[in-house]
């Protein structure tokens, strides 16, 4: 048998650890996954962590036929599980990772409208859970998987393109109708998207209490980037990103920042606020569907108009304004339009 080198060997035993890491991740992957070939993004109330080690008790209850499907694409949930097992079975080779993959992908597709767009969670479709989800970029990455299958590319696409490469760009076809008949339109104008939506009447609607139907600046610069990769933009498409810039244009809010800094007069000892900084550009999250200006809310659910108004807790523990689309009128919208000829 050839005896290693000594360099080889190192590196084997450094590498030996990741390697039975990365299987149990992947091993509880294939444990958690949901009778509809999903994933959740919780166990038992908190995110999951793929690197413990369940009790003999809870792989029990977990192989129950009737264990609670709540298998979303919240957090990331499913798109991450579907990339990590496809990237690892390019070195381990195991079935079971890419049948599992396989599933994942299959469960997207059933969890699709018929009018192209996705529900945060499926099945369960209680609560806003069914609602067109574009929150924390939701939709959009299940979007650009799938679109990624279609077009193999990448680990996912180069493994599951032969297997599901059609369908998938069926649905990526559908799912871009839905993208561009949810732009919302104020006085005859395109402008941006909201985070949810109601699946019936495609208007922007409530999810959380301080989740206010709106238009949401950051999930809009995601959904932008999804329109800007089709690779034959059409008229509607082109003209779907040029509103959303020119939106983006119009509302910043020009030579603000924000900071964080200790405060011990406020409830949780610190604050974030808004400070003067002469060039920046700003954005809020929310802004409200009439008037167009920035919308923030409390827990109660009350809208409110002026940042400061919004209680300590929730101004420290929520992102109420970004820079979201900063890079995206800067570098990348110029970028797409000299690469389509505008």
């Amino acid at each position: 048998m050839r005896k290693l080198t000594t360099f080889a060997l190192a590196t084997a035993l450094l590498l030996a650890p990741l390697s039975a890491l990365a299987d149990k991740i992947a091993d509880n992957m294939l444990l958690l996954q949901t009778a509809s070939g999903g994933w959740s993004k919780q166990y038992k109330g908190v995110a999951v962590d793929y690197t413990r080690t369940f009790t003999a008790a809870e792989i029990a209850e977990l192989q129950q036929p009737g264990r609670k499907d709540d298998a979303t694409i919240d957090n990331k949930a499913t798109t991450y599980e579907i990339g990590y097992l496809s990237t690892l079975y390019k070195t381990e080779k195991n079935a079971r990772y890419v049948a599992a993959a396989k599933r994942g992908v299959d469960y997207l597709l059933t969890a699709q409208y018929a009018n192209g767009g996705w529900p945060q969670f499926y099945p369960d479709l209680s609560s806003y859970h069914h609602q067109i989800t574009y929150n924390d970029d939701a939709m959009v990455r299940v979007l650009n998987l799938l679109q990624d299958i279609g077009e193999g590319k990448g680990d996912t696409g180069a493994l599951l393109r032969a297997s599901h490469g059609a369908r998938a760009q069926q649905a990526v076809s559908k799912g871009l109708e839905c993208v561009l008949a949810t732009q919302v339109r104020i006085g005859g104008t395109l402008t941006i998207w909201g985070a949810q939506y109601d699946e019936v009447t495609l208007k922007p609607a409530k999810a959380r209490a301080y989740e206010l139907a709106s238009l949401a600046s950051g999930e809009s610069v995601s959904i932008v980037r999804f329109l800007m990769r089709q690779p034959t933009p059409s008229a509607q498409i082109k003209a779907s990103v040029e509103a959303a810039a020119r939106w983006f244009d119009t509302h910043r809010m020009r030579d603000l920042a924000t900071k964080k800094i200790d405060d011990p007069t406020q409830e949780t000892g610190q604050d974030v606020i808004l400070i003067a900084q002469p060039g920046a550009s700003l954005w809020a999250r929310f802004y409200d569907l009439q008037n167009q200006r920035p919308l923030y809310a409390n827990r109660e659910g009350v809208a409110l108009t002026e940042y400061m108004q919004v209680p300590n807790e929730r101004r420290v523990g929520y992102a109420w304004h970004g820079t979201w689309p900063d890079k995206l009128l800067k570098d990348d919208i110029p970028k797409w339009r000299t690469a389509n000829g505008l």
